[in-house]
């Protein structure tokens, strides 16, 4: 398989950001950022003052998301910690959840 065709293969991204991330729009960011990607999932706080984004999509669509929120709350975030899963399909779009 070529990596071209593999760029769009779904996937699933869990993504833990540390820093001044509560307070400063980071949730309704995301969401404004995810809306120009072809991808779906969440965003939420957490009770440590972390913020959670799960997103799934083809890979280039979460990448760029990704990279996007990182661009517009770069400033605001100290850590972030990313894993991958498999993606289950279980949203049909992107939304701010709460724990």
């Amino acid at each position: 398989m070529s990596e071209t065709a593999d760029s769009g293969a779904k996937v699933r991204r869990i993504v833990q950001y540390g820093g001044r991330v509560q307070g400063v729009g980071f949730r309704y960011t995301a969401c404004r950022v995810a809306g120009r990607f072809d991808v779906t999932g969440y965003v939420k706080n957490m009770p440590d003052g972390g913020v959670e984004v799960v997103a799934e999509g083809p890979r280039e669509e979460v990448d760029g998301f990704l990279k996007g929120l990182q661009r517009e709350m770069g400033r605001h975030i100290r850590d972030v910690k990313q894993q991958e899963g498999f993606p289950t399909g279980e949203w049909s779009d992107f939304r701010v959840e709460y724990y």
